[in-house]
């Protein structure tokens, strides 16, 4: 990827007071100021002010003290320019620099719970009790520490902000190499996460419909790949919102829907009559090879229920940042809050649905084994609300994992150009990108098979590349515990990238293979 030219922008206080100066964002946005001093640790290394000490000013009079004192806080705000890119102002990412705390707790939930929770008891009818448990814990630990990487390397370099991921692994493994590793499985996360939530959101406004119509549906209803075309428009519409801070609200609904439903999904199942003949042993196949291949795809489930990190960076790119006030401490605390209820709402379905319907659960996830088991044993109004709120995450969703794809079609154009896009030619962008997933969608309907497969192969950007990015970057002393630790992680993740990957090729050619010879009449 070609560099863009950079210059440096600094923040003049605009009046001699002791207040934090505002910093003008390259939008032209204004952040609000910081309300409350950084608390908490200090720092012997030597700063721009650290000649400003009240031993200095103490002979000094009134008025000069108070000049001097203004210009302490301005050079500790200043204390390291960051270079900004002038183009950035004109991309969905970083066109509007106000995000805080409350906004990356929205994010982070609206990324990390969503339909893919639906699908860990499909993991678990392959895995059983122990191996999905222990398989589901230590994911959740391993990718909350590259979290916390992500989060502290944002602004590793003084002077420079890494907006995208795909900044940071430029960085850190060069321009090629860097964009060779990152550009594809980013990309691919994030339509391949965009083209399951159309089947999701699709099949699941079609079973919504058909509850709420009952008996009084028409003898001619939509079928299942008109539905898919019905979520996809409604998409596409809430997809012109102009960045990403413009859908900190739709985030908002999403991450609140998706703790009710999860919630919702498997208290509904363990209140239930469990099927009879329910085995928790798992699902056994007629091979060694198939039964490892499922194995493979079922923990390529569980590293996609954790997909999300492809968005860390951008998340936080969206805030203000200044050397008193860096943005990776907001940036930490909403995530910390997040991924608490990422926890409450993933370890409870993924337990509780297998505890429900055990090796019975249908590969499309714990939602279609509740509709096919207990149809008329639960009231039509929860389904349907259960349903809705499904929906409703699935839209939200879709907008925040579309947002790095439309900042690469954007950063394209206008580094063609030389000019932002227009209002049509975004929008133009936004319906071509909807549509293409639909495509996708209707061609590759195997949902716990596509889960699988996107597990294994964006499995690097959450648990291996972090890992990698801290050694080279921060560079810990070598052969000590923290650099064996960063870099075994790293390459386990790769290894299990390519088994889970394979496993998830072999699903989906046997899903496929089941689905044209053994098509029921």
């Amino acid at each position: 990827m070609e560099e863009r030219p950079e210059t440096e922008l600094i923040s003049i206080p605009a009046t001699p007071r002791d207040s934090t100066p505002e910093i003008l964002t390259p939008s032209g946005h204004r952040s609000p100021r910081p309300q409350s001093k950084e608390g908490g640790k200090s720092s012997t290394a030597w700063t721009p002010t650290s000649f400003i000490s009240p031993r200095f000013l103490s002979p000094i009079g009134t008025p000069m003290k108070k000049v001097l004192v203004n210009m302490k806080g301005y050079l500790e705000e200043v204390g390291h320019l960051t270079k900004l890119n002038p183009q950035d102002a004109w991309l969905p990412i970083t066109e509007s620099r106000n995000g805080n705390a409350h906004y990356a707790a929205f994010h982070n939930l609206n990324a990390g719970v969503g339909f893919q929770a639906l699908l860990l008891p499909v993991a678990f009818s392959f895995l059983g009790w122990s191996w999905g448990i222990v398989s589901l814990t230590i994911a959740y630990f391993w990718q909350l520490y590259t979290l916390w990487i992500l989060v502290q390397l944002h602004e590793a370099v003084p002077g420079k902000r890494y907006n995208r991921y795909v900044e940071l692994a430029e960085a850190t493994f060069g321009n090629r190499l860097g964009a060779w590793l990152s550009i594809f499985p980013t990309a691919y996360l994030s339509a391949g996460t965009a083209t399951a939530l159309i089947i999701v959101g699709g099949e699941t406004m079609k079973l919504f419909f058909e509850t709420v119509c009952g008996p009084l549906c028409s003898s001619n209803p939509l079928t299942t790949v008109e539905w898919y075309l019905v979520f996809t428009s409604l998409c596409i519409v809430l997809s012109q919102l102009p960045n990403l801070n413009s859908i900190a609200g739709l985030s908002l609904v999403g991450a609140v829907t998706a703790i009710l439903y999860s919630t919702l999904v498997w208290v509904l199942s363990v209140s239930q009559r469990r099927p009879p003949n329910i085995s928790y042993e798992p699902i056994s196949l007629p091979s060694f090879t198939a039964s490892v291949f499922s194995a493979f795809n079922a923990l390529g489930i569980i590293a996609f229920a954790f997909r999300g990190h492809n968005l860390v960076l951008e998340i936080q790119s969206t805030m203000p940042s200044t050397f008193k006030h860096p943005a990776h401490v907001p940036m930490w605390k909403g995530a910390k809050v997040a991924y608490f209820f990422i926890a409450l709402c993933l370890f409870p379905v993924a337990i509780g649905g297998f505890w429900a319907y055990g090796n019975l659960m249908p590969s499309g996830g714990i939602l279609n084994a509740m509709f096919g088991f207990h149809e008329h044993d639960i009231s039509r109004s929860l389904l349907a609300m259960t349903f809705l709120l499904v929906v409703f995450s699935c839209l939200s969703s879709f907008q925040i994992y579309s947002m790095p794809v439309f900042d690469n079609f954007e950063a394209s154009y206008t580094h063609r150009t030389n000019r932002p896009c227009s209002v049509w030619v975004r929008s133009g962008f936004r319906v071509v990108y909807g549509f293409i997933n639909f495509f996708i969608g209707v061609a590759l309907p195997f949902l716990s098979s596509l889960a699988g497969l996107l597990g294994g192969l964006t499995l690097p950007v959450t648990f291996a590349y972090p890992c990698f990015m801290w050694v080279l970057i921060k560079k810990p002393t070598k052969y000590s515990f923290n650099w064996y630790f960063n870099w075994s992680l790293g390459w386990l993740g790769v290894a299990f990238s390519v088994a889970f990957t394979i496993g998830g090729i072999w699903s989906i050619v046997d899903s496929g293979l089941k689905l044209k010879f053994f098509k029921p009449s």
